[in-house]
């Protein structure tokens, strides 16, 4: 996020895009209630009509994968009304004139034709987030788990640097992450093509600074393969061992047709998880992790703000912390010397050393309330709101972005789009709430949720089972009839492992950020 959780509720208007925020980022939802209640004016779009849609001011119910056009839209309107900031632009962004020039063909009528949303309410949101004093857009994996997913992102940045709605508070562009440490595991280089603190792998300098800090010769300089490409790559038997920490792709990946066939593939599968997963049952070892009540270490959420756990109780049986482990495997494969760490703490020191956001933080600083970061020496008090006064590249870039059709689109044999999401009761792959009792009592079975229309013309009733197919695979569901949902577009969480909605999805990627489009699949439902 470039601004803080609580400064949401100094906004004039929130734009909500592509988040079921309420169910699933119910604290960020207390902010926006706040800010609500407080007269800010709130703007939804999502082709359901979740929790949050119906506290909005205004529902902007688009066709998946439509959400660039949309924006385009929204900022044609704001220019045609001369409501975007122009010392803003002048003083501190460029590409202004080739953005526009893309704008400009996207007239209201063609936009309303590409996302099924009125023109006038198209105009209404405009007009709407261009003319308050503050506006923040707050979005979710809806945005970004498309082939498109960076230029939607982008088109974000483009609306809010439009508008001057950077650096203050109520403003910016924030993402909420998916899980309760993406911010951290990100920070940390747990992404293909960087080191700690966002450092690219393929600079020289760069590489030479971490690898004396880690007391190696040098690190490796070529970006690695995402989650998706390694599972086309096993499968094609060019990647021979895999080790999966904490992650369940038998459930959360899409095509799980494919990825059952890419883990079968490899000759050596290791899992290191709390429980025996859907992953963990192919695995030739488990080795098995403590949760997070049972290790010491740091979360960074959402806002950027790094925080402290400490351990409350012991692990089972022979659980141990990730990092012990980790250190356990490097000892018996003879590099031992490199990972004599005795304590999270001690972890933390050294990463903070290569991660330039975190060099001013130290264990006793955040104990308390945690730091935001970037925070570059100990004294500083971290950062609740990015880019005050400049961009970190100086010069804050517009793009021009053409909208693109999702990679498969609705056709005669599969005539309806599938997006898939989370519910309030469940957790990602429910490894961990679908133990629950309580939790699990309150949703134990998946379900598609399609328009009554649609179901009228099908003969689906209400309850009544269905088979849902796409080009990789079919599944039996139960049918919830509904008009949350606009024609044409069914939904299906995907917390359940027995009837696993990413045997449906496609694996098509983003070609710059290789997120898989699991938000559009082309699906036909029959009863059955």
């Amino acid at each position: 996020m470039t601004n803080s959780i609580s400064d949401i509720v100094e906004a004039d208007c929130i734009f909500i895009i592509g988040s079921n925020t309420t169910e699933q980022h119910p604290i960020v939802a207390r902010r926006v209630i706040t800010a609500c209640e407080n007269g800010a004016r709130l703007i939804v779009a999502d082709p359901r009509d979740t929790q949050i849609a119906t506290m909005a001011d205004l529902h902007l119910s688009h066709r998946p994968g439509t959400d660039a056009a949309l924006i385009n839209g929204m900022m044609k309107v704001i220019i045609n009304n001369n409501l975007h900031d122009k010392e803003f632009i002048k003083s501190r962004t460029e590409g202004f004139d080739e953005m526009v020039g893309t704008v400009n063909n996207y007239p209201l009528d063609k936009v309303e034709e590409i996302t099924g949303v009125a023109a006038a309410d198209i105009e209404k949101a405009a007009l709407m987030y261009g003319r308050a004093g503050a506006s923040s857009i707050l979005f979710c994996l809806g945005i970004t788990q498309h082939t498109t997913g960076t230029d939607n992102v982008k088109s974000c940045a483009n609306l809010a640097m439009l508008t001057g709605n950077i650096g203050k508070p109520g403003t910016g562009v924030n993402p909420l992450r998916g899980q309760n440490n993406v911010q951290g595991a990100c920070d940390m280089g747990c992404l293909v093509n960087v080191f700690p603190g966002y450092q690219a792998v393929t600079d020289k300098e760069k590489r030479a600074n971490i690898a004396g800090i880690w007391g190696v010769e040098d690190l490796p300089g070529e970006i690695g393969l995402t989650i998706i490409e390694l599972m086309n790559a096993a499968s094609q038997g060019k990647i021979r061992a895999m080790y999966i920490i904490g992650e369940n792709p038998m459930v959360s990946d899409p095509d799980l047709n494919h990825v059952k066939e890419a883990l079968k593939a490899v000759d050596f599968l290791v899992v290191q998880d709390m429980f025996l997963t859907e992953t963990a049952e192919l695995a030739d070892v488990v080795l098995p992790a403590a949760s997070w009540a049972e290790k010491d270490g740091t979360f960074t959420n959402t806002e950027r703000r790094v925080q402290s756990i400490h351990k409350a109780i012991e692990p089972p049986g022979e659980a141990r912390a990730d990092w012990e482990i980790m250190c356990l495997l490097a000892d018996r494969m003879g590099y031992g010397d490199l990972f004599r760490f005795g304590s999270a703490n001690e972890i933390f020191d050294e990463l903070r050393r290569v991660t330039p956001q975190y060099t001013g933080m130290t264990y006793e600083r955040i104990v308390h309330d945690g730091l935001q970061w970037p925070c570059p020496e100990e004294g500083h008090p971290g950062t609740s709101i990015l880019h005050t006064t400049a961009f970190a590249r100086g010069l804050g870039k517009f793009h021009a972005v053409e909208y693109k059709p999702p990679a498969e689109q609705p056709d005669e044999e599969y005539p309806l789009i599938l997006t898939t999401g989370r519910i309030l009761f469940h957790f990602h792959t429910g490894s961990m709430s679908r133990r629950s009792e309580m939790l699990d009592s309150e949703v134990k079975e998946a379900f598609i949720e399609i328009n009554s229309e649609d179901a009228q013309e099908l003969g689906i009733k209400n309850g009544g089972m269905v088979e849902v197919s796409s080009r990789r695979g079919r599944l039996n569901t139960k049918a919830v009839i509904t008009d949350r949902i606009i024609r044409g577009v069914v939904f299906m969480p995907f917390h359940f492992a027995e009837c696993a909605a990413n045997v449906l999805t496609s694996a098509s990627l983003d070609p710059i950020a290789k997120i898989p489009e699991l938000k559009v699949c082309a699906v036909r439902v029959e009863v059955k």
